[in-house]
């Protein structure tokens, strides 16, 4: 039977953003993501999962074979693992159940993971302006089947290489990298200074 479960029961260790430090929502500081799945056409399975920087608007993006919360965190892992420590300090989610395993991410990576208030996409606007430029690319309806990591890579890439007015024209790729440099600066260890734009 399809029983009604009480809300968030499906996530463990569910931290709403009322508690995430107010420092972020500024974007003063740097580090700070925020999650989400773009859904392929059915009746295949295959989605990408992004992930947005909300400083610089950086993203980035992975093919998963579906939208369950294992393919979700591996492909988190592989996007942070490449990302040096002091760039990745935490990430907002909605409250899909696909990021219901953020627990292996986060204690791999010394991350932190917060959860949206139901129905506030507007809680993690960075992310959602993100996905529609990928829907400029991939619109709804879309099978993802037929496309290669650099085909999703090749879009990516465009999409942090096109200059953004609340970035004051800026690139979210010149802002990143300038960003990086700062923190990594402050860091004693400089040969893990190095991060894939990928």
């Amino acid at each position: 039977s399809k029983g009604r479960r009480a809300k968030g029961a499906r996530i463990p260790m569910r931290v709403p953003i009322a508690d995430r430090p107010k420092s972020v929502d500024s974007r003063r500081g740097f580090g700070h993501f925020e999650s989400d799945t773009v859904v392929g056409a059915s009746p295949s399975k295959r989605c990408i999962d992004t992930q947005a920087e909300r400083k610089s608007r950086k993203l980035f993006a992975r093919f998963i074979p579906d939208k369950s919360a294992l393919a979700t965190a591996r492909a988190e892992y592989d996007i942070y693992s490449r990302i040096p420590a002091p760039a990745r300090i935490d990430r907002t989610w909605d409250n899909g159940t696909e990021s219901s395993c953020h627990l292996l991410v986060d204690e791999a990576l010394g991350m932190l993971t917060y959860y949206a208030d139901p129905y506030s996409s507007w809680q993690r606007g960075t992310n959602e302006n993100r996905n529609g430029r990928i829907r400029r690319y991939l619109p709804k309806g879309t099978s993802f089947d037929d496309l290669s990591d650099a085909d999703l890579q090749a879009i990516v890439d465009e999409i942090n290489d096109t200059p953004l007015k609340v970035l004051g024209w800026e690139t979210p790729n010149e802002v990143w990298y300038r960003e990086l440099g700062k923190v990594m600066s402050k860091t004693s260890h400089p040969e893990t200074s190095v991060a894939l734009t990928n």
